[in-house]
């Protein structure tokens, strides 16, 4: 028996959510964001203003929607990662920022913290999450270390058992308003260099000497409800809040990472149900020349694109729910996580884009869904790693796949790697591939294979019974794209900026 439940054992006091279902905390969870969204307040007017007004983040705290994600040995519901998907989504069809909040506090807290914290500090953590509505979030990226994360410069120092934590985290999700970190941090040495390897503390800010100072608050576009900004860190951390790595710190926040990104998919699925809701239900009330807008030809090619994606984000949220459980290492599942988490995002983008399109000027407004939705879903394609950089590593790690197969023709290895999508596109991807490739050919190979993957993976979900149209059309839809990516990898394409480009440059002087 756990400290827990003996506490709880103790007092005569039932563990919380120990009749509850999953689903009827979902219920619950969905009343919740109906009353705070629709009845009590109209969401509308937040897309404009920073933070939630405190009854409306009370009213979704209420049924603590968090206990989803926290084990069963301290009163949660287990951290099903199949069940955090799918209250992910039911989030994000109301509210973007809604769900990402709560999927910075899962993936990004609660699930490391569950598998890597140390007894003593799980306890504590978990009973104020259940009890007093807690939230925590993760501080990686720092001012002068973005997408170069494991060259941060925030270190610590040890002294009879007490960690000292120095300094500046930018752009973490919930800041000023979380109540516990976890920090990243560089061991510093008696020469005061910095070692390689990366560690990671519990901060509570509520705690003697680990009151985390925030400098400024970012006026970030989009995303109002979530604050973000820049952070002073000074802090004493006791020995037990230090997450305990299996093998390293490194190979832990890769396991941390993936996960998140493997979780993206339930953040991008209810937003972008919500998206084709809002297009289906504009384009068939909407009459342009005493035709309902449904009707047009293009207007058709844009729902079913819509439809496209949703699909597509409903097979990764099945691959990830069989995969990206806490027990598992996902540290070596780079490839497949960057995959999963650049195409949802740029669906996500990608329908926000097409939603404004089809409402036309009335959506341009911050306080329009169409509007709105554009900006938040944008950093999607940039935290957790900036999607061109995540395409280049996507192409490097097949090219080193395919370098030690011994295999140059492209077809030839993805027949062992996407094995369903293979042979329906075999005459476009039947080629050798010639290296060395620049840059920004890596990227664009890295789209192809993330499309080539995304379509295996939709072919999975038709096996399991996902609705057969659906299927045709994203099918057709993921056949074009890959074309078209393909013609431009295949374009010729070394063009460099010209840096005094102004010489003989200015059109009025070439005029009549």
């Amino acid at each position: 028996m756990t400290q827990y439940q003996q506490t709880k054992a103790n007092q005569h006091i039932d563990l919380p959510n120990e009749e509850k279902t999953f689903l009827q905390l979902l219920e619950e969870f969905k009343a919740c964001m109906k009353r705070a969204f629709h009845e009590k307040n109209n969401i509308d007017q937040f897309c404009s203003t920073r933070g939630l007004p405190p009854d409306v983040l009370k009213e979704l705290m209420s049924v603590n929607p968090l206990s989803l994600c926290i084990p069963k040995q301290y009163g949660g519901f287990g951290g099903n990662v199949k069940e955090n998907i799918a209250f992910a989504s039911a989030a994000s069809y109301e509210s973007l920022a809604l769900s990402l909040t709560l999927g910075i506090n899962n993936g990004l807290f609660i699930q490391p913290v569950s598998k890597y914290g140390q007894e003593s500090a799980k306890y504590k953590v978990f009973e104020q999450f259940l009890h007093n509505s807690s939230m925590g979030g993760l501080m990686i990226t720092e001012p002068d270390f973005g997408s170069d994360a494991l060259n941060m410069n925030t270190s610590f120092t040890e002294k009879d058992g007490i960690y000292h934590l120095q300094g500046k985290k930018h752009w973490a999700g919930l800041t000023g308003m979380a109540d516990f970190w976890l920090l990243t941090a560089r061991q510093k040495t008696e020469s005061g260099s910095l070692m390689r390897d990366i560690d990671m503390f519990i901060c509570d800010v509520h705690a003697p000497e680990q009151k985390i100072v925030v400098e400024e608050y970012f006026e970030n576009l989009g995303l109002y409800q979530i604050p973000y900004g820049r952070n002073y860190i000074d802090v004493y951390i006791p020995e037990k809040q230090r997450l305990i790595p299996r093998t390293t710190g490194v190979q832990m926040l890769l396991d941390l990472l993936h996960r998140s990104r493997f979780q993206f998919p339930g953040m991008g699925l209810g937003f972008i149900k919500r998206i084709l809701d809002e297009a289906l239900n504009h384009t068939k009330s909407r009459l342009v020349g005493n035709r309902k807008l449904f009707d047009y030809d293009q207007v058709q090619h844009r729902l079913t694109r819509l439809q496209a994606n949703f699909t597509i984000c409903s097979a990764f949220c099945l691959r990830s729910s069989e995969i990206a459980g806490t027990e598992n290492d996902l540290s070596v599942l780079g490839l497949e996580a960057n995959i999963i988490k650049s195409v949802t995002s740029d669906i996500m983008q990608d329908s926000a884009q097409s939603l404004l399109q089809l409402v036309g000027a009335k959506g341009y407004k911050l306080n329009h869904i169409a509007g709105h939705s554009v900006v938040d879903s944008r950093p999607f394609q940039i935290f957790e790693g900036s999607n061109d950089i995540l395409y280049h590593q996507i192409a490097e790690s097949v090219l080193k796949l395919m370098k030690t197969a011994k295999e140059k023709n492209f077809y030839q290895f993805l027949k062992g790697y996407a094995t369903r999508a293979t042979e329906r596109i075999k005459g476009l991807v039947n080629f050798d591939i010639e290296t060395p490739i620049i840059q920004r050919k890596l990227v664009e190979f890295g789209q192809i294979i993330s499309r080539v993957v995304g379509m295996d993976i939709v072919l999975y979900i038709e096996e399991k019974g996902f609705r057969k149209d659906l299927i045709t059309n994203t099918l057709i839809v993921l056949n074009q794209e890959i074309s078209t990516l393909l013609n431009t990898f295949h374009s010729e394409n070394n063009t460099h900026a010209v840096v005094e480009y102004e010489d003989n440059s200015f059109w009025l002087d070439f005029s009549v």
